[in-house]
């Protein structure tokens, strides 16, 4: 008899549209989901923030920034990464990471700091 244990991910799950609280960087508890109680649970092998920004109203929605947190699957090259896009009128930054809770505002900050400090870093490097 073989005994399999599986760790669950657990992620932030919510929209700043719905609960003004997923914009902040001090998340509640309230807002931590265990991926596994998903439908589609073992799918799940990331968790995932994306802020969202609409620059002006558009049918008569006004302009907007929103942040979605939620557990995520992606097989791409993204997985553990930041990317943007954009187009007319607003535009959106998808970051996802692996680790429990890591799509909370600190978590991603810290990756931010860390491309700016390999930025700087190259730089540096080319101009002496």
């Amino acid at each position: 008899m073989a005994i399999l244990c599986v760790d669950a991910l657990h992620c932030f799950e919510c929209n700043s549209h719905i609960d003004s609280r997923c914009a902040e960087g001090n998340l509640p508890d309230a807002l931590k989901k265990d991926c596994s109680e998903h439908v589609e649970g073992a799918k799940y092998t990331m968790c995932r923030k994306i802020k969202q920004v609409i620059e002006f109203s558009v049918n008569g929605l006004p302009a907007d920034t929103r942040v979605i947190r939620s557990c995520a699957w992606d097989e791409s090259n993204y997985k553990g990464k930041c990317y943007q896009r954009g187009g007319f009128g607003g535009r959106q930054e998808v970051c996802s990471c692996t680790n429990d809770f890591c799509n909370s505002g600190s978590s991603i900050a810290i990756s931010a700091y860390m491309f700016i400090a390999i930025l700087l870093n190259y730089f540096f490097f080319i101009i002496a």
